[in-house]
């Protein structure tokens, strides 16, 4: 009698735990639904609202594979990227499917405000692979650049390629984040996995004026 009284108990507990866990299921999708909703609105006080509620703040997006952080980087909205740093359990190295970072996509769209707030959070300047120099150096922000110079990135990073920050800047096409990495000691004569240097980079983009200054200086050098 008692162990049928106790079986039946479970089946009871049971059940009402699995109704209590699909009843949370359409609050759960709401909550997700609002949170990059917020994200995309740049509606900071929504999103702080999920925050005290216990969203996660480093759930992913699924159309992209985003945070609630990259994905506000890539839409500038700045009020929800502030409000999202002063959480205590925001991954502020979440990567995306390809491996970027939060201050990679800050650094690549140019926005100095977001590299300022990351770095002072303490986002990591150096890392393998790719790095937020990298990214600096193909989108051509030389502020930015100097920034995480001025945190020891490193100048020379490879890629998984073996390509470097100013092979990036030579390809883009922008003159001026080439002088500052090679007047910051960045080696030009390098070559990537494919045997390509600088130069052949500027080549490959059609920037002749790169190709001559990179040329002049490495002769200068006596390293060409």
């Amino acid at each position: 009698m008692t162990s049928r009284f106790f079986s039946v108990r479970r089946a009871i507990v049971g059940a009402c735990t699995l109704v209590s866990m699909l009843a949370l299921l359409p609050a759960q999708a709401s909550s997700y639904d609002d949170y990059f909703k917020a994200v995309k609105l740049d509606d900071a006080s929504a999103v702080e609202n999920l925050l005290r509620r216990g969203f996660d703040p480093n759930t992913i997006e699924e159309e992209r594979g985003d945070t609630g952080l990259i994905l506000a980087l890539r839409e500038k909205s700045m009020a929800v990227v502030k409000a999202l740093l002063k959480s205590p359990r925001l991954n502020l190295e979440a990567r995306t499917g390809n491996g970027d970072n939060a201050l990679m996509i800050a650094a690549f769209s140019a926005n100095r405000e977001a590299v300022d707030l990351l770095l002072a959070k303490g986002a990591a300047v150096n890392r393998d692979s790719w790095t937020p120099l990298h990214y600096a150096a193909a989108g051509g922000d030389t502020g930015i650049a100097k920034l995480l110079l001025d945190r020891q990135a490193k100048l020379d990073a490879r890629s998984p390629n073996g390509t470097t920050p100013v092979m990036m800047a030579a390809r883009g096409g922008h003159i001026m984040m080439v002088k500052l990495l090679l007047d910051a000691g960045a080696d030009a004569t390098l070559k990537n996995e494919l045997g390509m240097t600088a130069i052949d980079f500027a080549k490959e983009g059609g920037h002749t004026d790169i190709v001559e200054g990179l040329t002049y200086r490495l002769k200068r050098a006596g390293k060409l």
